[in-house]
């Protein structure tokens, strides 16, 4: 193991970056990476690690065993999202390996990227979520959804359980609506969330372990704001068109259970080195937490490069700041 002090990474450490995947986020994940890549080669050799849709390893364009590819690396920065790079999956390979890597272990991952177990939790916490259900592949689809639709206020949003955080988002109104969704989903998941759609600004936030001094560095609160003329278009939201203002326009009120919800979360999960929670707070019903991201993008257009840059932190900064923290890992 490398000695790391004085917050400088050896320059002989031997990075290496995986991205690609197996999810429905394999787009955003080789973005993720060629971002992380980039920034990386001005003080380091990095290695890309490629892993196709089908869960096959490369390096250097050439097809390899994980257990070769790993032999070359000291430390891997995991820029991979969703199902496989998020969920545990790749952090039980590496931990196997015995190769530390970035973001939260095995464990933590694997109940983060469980939207409904998250919200299970949560509320046990005392913290407020959207009134929900969940609808297995295993269930009567009609019997269920219809307890779900005569059961949860309308409008209703309806997402993968366990999939990445903009990955087959919809909002319903209608019985039929409904079943669509779920239909759609399960035949790609194995379980669906039905969640009530609460009107109010939507927020986000960052959280950075032991920087700056504090345990947890809370980075400033954005405010996504989507097109006026797709207010409910989740495609939309999410491919650019939304406007996000940093820091958000949020009272002191409201940023302080944004923070205080999204260290308790960080913290009660025991999530590692960074992560990013989602909220929606209502002007009459006050903030109400979504979900956690254990792998926030990390692309150009990204709401957590955003945030960085809002406090005077580069991108290049960050990333050596969680590959020291990879290192350190006990």
């Amino acid at each position: 193991m490398y000695n790391v002090c004085m917050n400088v990474l050896p320059h002989s450490l031997r990075i290496g970056v995986i991205r690609g995947g197996t999810s429905p986020e394999y787009d955003v994940s080789l973005r993720t990476g060629a971002n992380v890549l980039e920034h990386l080669s001005e003080t380091h050799k990095p290695i890309d690690i490629f892993v196709s849709g089908d869960g096959t390893w490369h390096m250097h364009g050439l097809e390899k065993s994980p257990e070769r590819i790993l032999k070359n690396v000291d430390v891997v920065f995991n820029a991979l999202h969703g199902k496989y790079g998020e969920d545990g999956e790749v952090q039980e390979i590496l931990e196997h390996h015995g190769v530390p890597y970035t973001g939260s272990s095995r464990f933590p991952s694997a109940i983060a990227m469980n939207k409904w177990m998250v919200k299970e939790r949560v509320k046990m916490l005392g913290v407020k979520t959207p009134v929900y259900g969940v609808v297995r592949r295993t269930d009567d689809l009609g019997a269920k959804a219809k307890e779900i639709f005569n059961s949860i206020p309308h409008p209703l949003v309806v997402k993968p359980a366990n999939g990445g955080s903009s990955q087959g988002v919809s909002k319903v109104s209608s019985f039929k609506e409904l079943l669509s969704a779920l239909e759609n989903i399960l035949a790609n998941y194995d379980m669906a969330l039905v969640e009530e759609f609460i009107s109010g600004k939507e927020a986000t936030l960052g959280v950075i372990d032991n920087f700056r001094s504090k345990d947890i560095y809370t980075l400033p609160l954005i405010e996504i704001v989507p097109p006026k003329d797709n207010l409910f278009d989740y495609e939309s939201k999410y491919n650019g068109q939304s406007r996000e203002i940093c820091p958000g326009n949020f009272t002191d009120k409201e940023k302080r259970e944004i923070e205080r919800v999204s260290g308790l979360v960080h913290k009660h999960f025991g999530l590692e080195h960074y992560s990013r929670s989602d909220f929606i707070v209502s002007p009459r019903r006050g903030v109400y937490f979504l979900e956690v991201n254990t792998l926030p993008g990390l692309t150009k257009e990204s709401l957590f490069p955003k945030s960085l840059d809002a406090v005077g932190v580069s991108v290049k900064e960050f990333l050596h700041h969680v590959l020291e923290l990879a290192l350190k890992r006990k």
